[in-house]
């Protein structure tokens, strides 16, 4: 078993992740546990949610909301304030990455991509900053996606969404700079969560992808929870305003 590295300086500290029941985001809250932070995570599912948290050592709770709707999401997050305390770390993380043909997106259907893959995003840093800023300073990790760095196609919202993450993350490292909150985004490569291996893996899929890896190995989602664990720890303290790549040299 890999033995990884610890960061004494997320003790104690209060985490926020959205869409932390499972895939990706469960390995960002189990890390964090691990670390000894407080660990509040949002998501709409319920069942999956209290499982994680019966799993998870340490003190992690949830709240459910829909991250679409942003009214529930601000109480979802002031509800995780009451029961951790103000939190100096916040990831977004909360996406869907449904495949669609161009020749069919409607106006509504283009809102609500950018409603679930970024949207949620900005307003959770809105109501979590000034938290921050009263605690001295933060850290928010926003994920991206290798998806338009590689010029994935088929699904043109949810890479639209994802390139705009980018740029929300270098104009709120410089708003938010000044009061020692750095802001980062992580470039995840394709990652085998179970929700990838169900809708999208097959042999042919992968044996293509491997190739345009520099490195060998499929990628679990551990991966991704390391660099976000790093980048909110004060061993980062001087990272802000870039791109953390976990794609195994795919782009």
């Amino acid at each position: 078993m890999t033995e990884w590295a610890r960061y004494p300086s997320l003790a104690g500290k209060t985490v926020i992740v959205s869409g932390g029941a499972s895939g990706i985001g469960a390995e960002i809250v189990r890390g964090f546990a691990a670390n000894g932070a407080r660990v509040g995570f949002v998501d709409l599912d319920a069942t999956g949610s209290q499982a994680l948290v019966d799993q998870t050592d340490g003190e992690v709770a949830f709240a459910i909301a829909d991250l679409r709707d942003i009214d529930a999401l601000r109480a979802a997050l002031a509800s995780l304030k009451e029961r951790l305390g103000p939190a100096s770390v916040l990831v977004n993380n909360a996406a869907r990455d449904d495949r669609h043909d161009w020749r069919e997106v409607t106006p509504d259907y283009w809102d609500e991509r950018q409603a679930t893959n970024l949207r949620h995003m900005f307003f959770a840093i809105q109501a979590v900053a000034p938290d921050m800023i009263a605690l001295g300073g933060g850290s928010i990790v926003n994920m991206g996606s290798n998806s338009w760095w590689e010029a994935g196609g088929n699904f043109p919202a949810y890479t639209t969404a994802k390139a705009a993450v980018h740029g929300l993350t270098r104009t709120m490292a410089r708003d938010l700079g000044g009061h020692r909150i750095r802001v980062n985004t992580v470039v995840p490569g394709w990652i085998m969560t179970e929700r990838q291996k169900q809708l999208w893996v097959t042999e042919d899929a992968i044996e293509k992808h491997r190739a345009r890896q520099c490195l060998p190995d499929l990628i679990a989602p551990h991966y991704v929870a390391r660099m976000v664990l790093f980048l909110a720890s004060d061993d980062a303290a001087m990272c802000t305003a870039n791109n953390y790549m976990v794609e195994a040299g795919s782009i």
